[in-house]
């Protein structure tokens, strides 16, 4: 009985050092079955070992199963979760095909707030392709402390968010809802004859557009369920996972001129492995390119079928000088400077930014508060409505109205991050879907612990060279 007294003491301790942690209260309901499972076994809780043999042996691998399934819940949950990098947006700092352990300690775990949801999932069951999670109960944004909070050049996990909105179909591909509304929208517009010059309409009537081309697009979407299914929202912790480089903190006035990201008007160290696009000219067909020197320089099939496709590919610096060199291989390599121009955020104003020189834009801090005019709204107008739940209005006047009263300015709830991948002419970013909030920040990666390569096969596939290397953040 002493031992079991021990026990229960131990766990008790340990238990309510977690709620504290958590300053989650609610847990202590829990203390009476603890005490029972130790103390006075009042409930039988494995009253399937005295069952006939079959239900027993079912029981007994039911048991386990509910037990390990709810062990990956809580620690997926609050301590680490694991995360595979599906695309190249961050290459060649992370690759496709590495699996990275994620620490949620690191910035602090979030407190669900969709609590009811299935253990391994992030928004849908698999092959079912329904919710996997309940709505109800919706519980508003905490964070426990952390060991820290997300430094600049950090690289970070978080929900993407955009990704508020999205439609079902089709389910094999992702798709930004906002871009769709607005591409429609204006295609539609434009049929209709509504073709401004967007570059000289005044503020108030730049708005106007932007609001006629949203609820065209939102329409089309609505009335075509058959191609794009049902418009759904979901919860930001349910929301996809991202992965990208924090380059920007709040409170830093960024700005991209010439690709180089400058805080305040000081550049920021630029990733060793930060990538760019070169139009490249072949002497030899891509294909018989040495497997070896595709290999150490790290060029993927997705990069070559892009130079094939377009007449360029992403390379660092390093592979870019190696390629000159190889006369055997390229007669001509040439950093792309075209100015693309499209998608970039807010996608309802025209400021004539492009992916390469961009901004200046500041990002909202916690406390902090920002002048509001026609002009900025557009950059602002998403924080303050989605991400921090307030009714805004301009009427006609031109009067922004917030909650219903006239606003010039407006104070933020919660530190905002600008997020960007290294593969900076191939990564769908901030410069495309804008601000991340903190109540979307995931976790910070710490390390590689498995790492294949889509393009090979086999054995031949695994990068010994990346299995549990620690991911590199710079400073």
């Amino acid at each position: 009985m002493k031992l079991q007294w021990t026990k229960f003491i131990v766990v008790l301790v340990l238990y309510l050092l977690f709620l504290f942690w958590l300053k989650s209260w609610l847990g202590l309901i829990v203390i009476p079955f603890i005490y029972d499972a130790y103390i006075s076994k009042k409930i039988n809780w494995q009253w399937w070992k005295d069952a006939e043999s079959p239900v027993r042996f079912i029981m007994s691998w039911v048991d386990a199963l509910v037990f390990a399934l709810v062990a990956v819940y809580f620690i997926n949950l609050f301590f680490f979760q694991n995360y595979v990098i599906p695309s190249s947006s961050l290459e060649k700092s992370l690759l496709t095909g590495d699996y990275l352990f994620v620490s949620k300690a690191s910035y602090g775990p979030r407190i669900p707030q969709t609590p009811l949801t299935a253990p391994l999932t992030q928004h849908t069951m698999p092959l079912l392709g329904c919710k996997s999670y309940i709505e109800w109960p919706q519980w508003d944004y905490r964070r426990a402390p952390g060991l820290g909070k997300v430094e600049l050049n950090d690289i970070v996990v978080f929900n993407y968010p955009a990704g508020d909105t999205v439609v079902s179909e089709p389910r094999w591909q992702p798709n930004d809802f906002y871009q769709m509304v607005y591409g429609y929208g204006q295609q539609i517009l434009q049929e209709q004859g509504i073709k401004p010059n967007l570059d000289s309409l005044p503020d108030m009537q730049l708005r106007k557009y932007y609001e006629l081309a949203y609820n065209a697009g939102h329409r089309y979407i609505a009335s075509n369920p058959n191609e794009y299914g049902e418009i759904m929202s979901r919860p930001a912790d349910r929301r996809e996972n991202y992965v990208k480089r924090c380059v920007g903190l709040p409170g830093q006035t960024l700005q991209i001129k010439n690709r180089i990201i400058y805080l305040d008007g000081k550049p920021n160290k630029e990733p060793e492995c930060v990538q760019y696009t070169y139009h490249v000219k072949a002497n030899t067909p891509i294909m018989q390119w040495p497997d070896d020197l595709l290999k150490e320089l790290m060029i993927s099939q997705e990069d070559l079928i892009s130079l094939n496709q377009f007449g360029y590919m992403p390379l660092t610096k390093h592979a870019a000088e190696v390629l000159k060199s190889r006369k055997d291989l390229v007669s001509s390599i040439k950093l792309n400077t075209e100015q693309v121009v499209g998608d970039l955020y807010p996608l309802n104003a025209r400021y004539g930014w492009t992916r390469d020189n961009y901004g200046p834009i500041w990002i909202p801090k916690k406390g902090e508060s920002v002048k509001l005019t026609l002009k900025n709204l557009p950059i602002y107008e998403r924080p303050i409505k989605v991400y921090e739940g307030n009714d805004l209005q301009v009427n006609d006047k031109g009067e922004i109205l917030i909650n219903g009263k006239v606003a010039t300015s407006y104070t933020f709830k919660m530190d905002y991050y600008w997020m960007q991948g290294d593969n900076r002419h191939n990564s769908a970013d901030s410069r495309y879907w804008g601000f991340v909030p903190e109540d979307h920040i995931v976790g910070k990666p710490i390390f590689i612990w498995w790492s294949s390569d889509p393009d090979r096969g086999g054995f031949g596939g695994i990068r010994w060279n990346r299995l549990f290397t620690f991911v590199k953040n710079y400073n």
